[in-house]
């Protein structure tokens, strides 16, 4: 770890480096209710989110988080308004070009987990720019699940596993959790640690169901665009005071 940033963490966080998350996961709820809340339109509760996305990944780079990974776009999104998923895939496809000089500068690592075929070939085009870009780098990880839902996910790998044991290249009986997981979409990532929610709802609203599992959860009344460095400590904070048992006993 870079000398200067471990410092920072430390200072900031007041815990120690072997209780911190690795791999954080956000699900980024409320940018629509704090529109509302101020009289705005929603898509701009969409504009400001992204604000706070930029702080919470160059805040998680700082503090050595290994993986950020963000829910951006679920595959149910798609009932929204017309309108508003233009705006989305509009602000999607400025991210990836605005962001590639601040990526490039801080070491970050960018990948992308869901259905790409809905997304618009001009926003994909710039997010494969932007994940080759970075391919190389050694430092954050930021996944972003677009068109992402976990249990298309779940579908997804089955029927890879299907197909392959069809064609005699697996045996059935040989199936085990590590089977499953190198054919989610998340295939070579470790699983989140933290999830953080936003905007004080307490469902996991079809996110990495399977990677999960033991996650610890972490719910905050702050909308998305509200959310601050502070919140993100605070996780942190009490995420390392908590007694991970992973369905033992405590020590």
């Amino acid at each position: 770890m870079p000398e200067q940033s471990t410092s920072y963490a430390g200072e900031v966080l007041g815990v120690p480096v072997e209780t911190r998350p690795k791999h954080i996961a956000i699900i980024m709820d409320g940018n629509g209710r704090w529109a509302q809340r101020q009289g705005l339109p929603r898509i701009e509760g969409h504009r400001r989110g992204v604000a706070s996305v930029r702080r919470a990944t160059e805040e998680c780079a700082r503090l050595d988080v290994e993986q950020l990974t963000l829910y951006c776009l679920s595959s149910e999104n798609w009932k929204r308004p017309q309108r508003e998923l233009e705006f989305l895939m509009h602000l999607l496809e400025q991210y990836m070009i605005e962001e590639r000089a601040t990526i490039m500068e801080q070491n970050i690592r960018v990948s992308v987990i869901g259905r790409r075929r809905d997304i618009p070939e001009a926003v994909q085009r710039e997010m494969q720019k932007t994940i080759d870009m970075s391919a190389a780098n050694s430092g954050l990880r930021l996944c972003l699940a677009i068109n992402y839902g976990s249990r298309l996910e779940i579908v997804d790998a089955v029927r890879d596993i299907a197909t392959e044991a069809a064609a005699g290249r697996l045996n059935p009986a040989e199936i085990s959790e590590e089977t499953v997981r190198a054919h989610l979409y998340t295939a070579g990532m470790r699983d989140p640690d933290l999830l953080i929610r936003t905007a004080g709802e307490m469902r996991v609203s079809n996110f990495l169901l399977w990677q999960i599992s033991y996650s610890e959860i972490w719910v905050t009344e702050h909308c998305w665009p509200e959310f601050r460095e502070g919140d993100l400590h605070q996780a942190i904070r009490d995420y390392a005071a908590r007694d991970r048992r992973f369905g033992g006993l405590s020590g």
